[in-house]
């Protein structure tokens, strides 16, 4: 089994930064890719970056240009620095990895518990 486990939420004022870090953790071979995704009230889960092996990221457009996707690939964590947030990137934030445990002939998807991510006007 692999454990993915958030930290970093919080409230904070809008045009404020914070910093989400993800670490798994467990029964892990190899992870191929780490991402962050949200869910705010009422709406569906999207995803807000992507980072594959090899360092090639993706993001939301809602977001491009004041979120950074980053990982340690020693450690197995993936961290999102988020500047200049707005009252719409309030959600829970969830941290997904695709990962091979030892063994395994295919990843799996694993998902954290989230963390929540309050911006005020």
């Amino acid at each position: 089994q692999v454990h993915l486990v958030e930290s970093g939420g919080g409230l904070v004022q809008s045009g404020g930064s914070l910093r989400l870090t993800c670490a798994a953790s467990g029964n892990i071979y190899s992870i191929d890719a780490m991402a962050w995704y949200r869910q705010a009230p009422g709406k569906q889960r999207e995803l807000v970056a992507k980072i594959i092996s090899g360092g090639n990221s993706n993001y939301a457009d809602s977001v491009k240009g004041r979120f950074t996707i980053s990982r340690d690939y020693a450690k197995n964590t993936v961290d999102l620095q988020m500047n200049s947030l707005k009252p719409e990137d309030t959600a829970v934030y969830f941290c997904q990895a695709d990962a091979y445990e030892r063994g395994a002939s295919w990843p799996q998807d694993y998902w954290g518990q989230g963390t929540q991510v309050t911006v005020s006007s």
